[in-house]
């Protein structure tokens, strides 16, 4: 059960992403490094792992990730939502991503994202459940046109740090180039700021 949400675990902080609100492809914030950024992400709230036992969080350990991340660089955000949205139970969200995973399912993607040709730098978010992303960042990896950008895993995990992302989104964001990644465990991204930072000044993100 740990490794099979390992994502989604952590605090609650309800202003965590206040600076991440979702979006649809809007104006391209640029900034003095000259990269067109997009943080796309997928974050699920509810009842979660948390140190053996469980939690219920306001908000999800991914988003308040995200929050972190666009406080501190220029970027637009989009958030990727499932059609099917997954459950509030932790059993129940962790029986549903065992049988995507084994059937390599592609869950739908409610309003998705129709091109990201304006953006150089692509950092894609989600929990790693499993050891590996949620099968919904392949629907959205598969269904856009990576060539010639640079695209960076960004995690919260419990026991799988990056899990399988770098060679995943290698194959299924094809053209791309896989960057650095970051990963926070989730029990502890409420202090991850300075994680955060560093990791954004060795990729020379765009600051805000």
């Amino acid at each position: 059960m740990r490794t099979a949400l390992a994502g989604a675990a952590g605090g609650v902080l309800a202003t965590g992403a206040a600076g991440c609100q979702p979006s649809q492809q809007g104006t391209s914030q640029q900034g003095t490094t000259g990269k067109r950024v997009l943080l796309a992400f997928f974050s699920r709230a509810g009842e979660n792992y948390y140190y053996g036992d469980r939690i219920n969080l306001e908000v999800g350990n991914t988003e308040v990730l995200a929050g972190m991340i666009r406080s501190r660089i220029s970027c637009d955000v989009y958030r990727i939502e499932a059609t099917d949205p997954y459950p509030f139970d932790y059993g129940e969200t962790v029986a549903r991503n065992s049988l995507e995973q084994d059937s390599d399912a592609r869950p739908a993607i409610a309003n998705a994202l129709p091109s990201i040709d304006q953006y150089d730098t692509v950092l894609l978010a989600s929990g790693i459940w499993g050891s590996r992303a949620p099968m919904i960042m392949a629907t959205f990896t598969e269904g856009l046109d990576f060539a010639g950008k640079t695209v960076h895993p960004v995690v919260t995990y419990a026991v799988s740090g990056l899990g399988s992302t770098e060679r995943d989104y290698a194959e299924s964001c094809r053209g791309a180039t896989v960057g650095q990644g970051l990963a926070v465990r989730g029990e502890e991204v409420n202090q991850g700021g300075a994680a955060v930072e560093s990791w954004l000044r060795d990729n020379q993100l765009p600051a805000s």
